[in-house]
């Protein structure tokens, strides 16, 4: 295990550094180490890694998304409003019919087949976007209208809705019925997220306003109950569930909002975190790919990508109008909501595994998106934020 961690940070970060200095996204690198290490070339990865890989990844996430939590200030998120709304189900509805309008043309697959198509293809990546947005906050790029925050929010939520729409439609699928309670938990599980995240941020920023302690110390009692929350919720069998990636982020926003000072120094804690989790979660991603899908379908998985990428990026579009984002502005918005990686890497083979008939199908256009959006998308964020934003 050790020397397949040393083949995956040394790897990573030499391919990731090559990227960089070719003026592409260094996580273009890092995926495409996860490939080369995989277990579908080299096989270098040792098997318990990959056994645990589910997990590593949710832990890199956790990591990037409580240091989102510590940078967003709720007074930006108000600011935004309706448009923050939209964004979190506009975009993946719109691109779910696009798939159930295209796939059926391309790959011969029933409506319904295409629908679960689209719900795995239409889930945004928040371990893209949310590291790119961050810097952008960081830099003062586009925070007057407080697009980075727009994106962010955006970007938490819509994984929530479209994991919901894909149960809902793997079990069509199986012959099961769908009851109404399933949808109704989408509000309700974004809602007792966001409630249980303001509460323990809360409960956090008093704690250490009392009690003296390292900020290391604190970093690793925000690790703790993010872990527990994530926990709780894949153990939660009731119909009406919370959702823990939603909790992790508002913990740190209500930390944010309550004890600053003491936010913006973790907030760099965690950045230090993230350089060495960052690396571990695209190689991961990269080693779930599976060449043999790929070459399979190819041409006909770029169309439909490409084709779906469209309606998103109409739903985006649709979420902005009669705001006072300008043309440039709306444009990198649309281009910064395309990058998909880890739902697609977490679900892409599931409905193979429940034994769909689109399951190779599905799969192969999961991989296909995440080689091609993954990249592409934190390329176009890099190369337009400075033209098309305002500083």
């Amino acid at each position: 295990m050790l020397i397949s961690i040393a083949y995956m940070l040394l790897m990573g970060m030499f391919l990731g550094w090559i990227c960089q200095r070719l003026r592409l996204p260094s996580l273009l690198g890092m995926m495409l180490t996860g490939v080369i290490l995989g277990p579908y070339v080299l096989n270098l990865i040792d098997a318990s890694i990959l056994n645990i890989s589910a997990d590593l990844r949710k832990i890199a996430l956790i990591i990037i998304l409580t240091r989102a939590g510590l940078t967003l200030d709720l007074q930006d998120l108000k600011k935004v409003g309706r448009p923050a709304v939209l964004m979190c189900f506009v975009p993946a509805v719109f691109e779910i019919m696009g798939m159930v309008l295209l796939a059926p043309v391309l790959f011969q697959v029933s409506i319904l087949e295409a629908a679960v198509i689209g719900s795995v293809v239409a889930a945004v990546s928040p371990a893209v976007i949310v590291p790119k947005m961050i810097k952008l906050i960081d830099e003062g790029y586009g925070t007057g209208k407080s697009i980075p925050q727009l994106i962010l929010a955006g970007a938490s939520v819509d994984d929530v809705f479209v994991i919901v729409l894909f149960t809902a439609f793997t079990g069509l699928a199986q012959g099961k019925q769908i009851s109404a309670i399933s949808f109704v938990n989408i509000p309700v599980s974004i809602g007792l997220g966001i409630a249980v995240g303001l509460a323990a941020g809360f409960l956090l920023a008093k704690y250490f306003e009392k009690v003296h302690i390292r900020d290391t110390v604190k970093v690793m009692i925000i690790l703790s109950i993010s872990f527990v929350l994530v926990t709780i919720e894949d153990h939660m069998t009731a119909a009406i569930t919370f959702s823990a990636l939603i909790a992790i982020m508002f913990m740190g926003i209500a930390m944010q909002k309550y004890r600053r000072e003491v936010s913006q120094r973790l907030s760099q804690k965690f950045n230090r975190l993230w350089v060495c989790a960052e690396i571990l979660l695209f190689v991961l991603v990269g080693a779930t790919v599976d060449l043999n899908y790929v070459t399979d379908a190819a041409v006909s998985a770029i169309l439909l990508i490409f084709g779906v990428l469209c309606f998103r990026m109409l739903g985006v579009l649709l979420c902005l109008l009669h705001t006072e984002l300008s043309v440039k502005e709306r444009l990198f918005c649309m281009l910064a909501y395309i990058p998909k990686a880890t739902v697609q890497a977490a679900i892409g083979g599931v409905p193979l595994a429940m034994g769909l008939d689109c399951g190779n199908v599905v799969l192969t256009i999961a991989v296909m998106a995440i080689l091609i959006t993954a990249p592409l998308g934190a390329f176009f964020i890099e190369l337009t934020y400075k033209k098309l934003l305002v500083k």
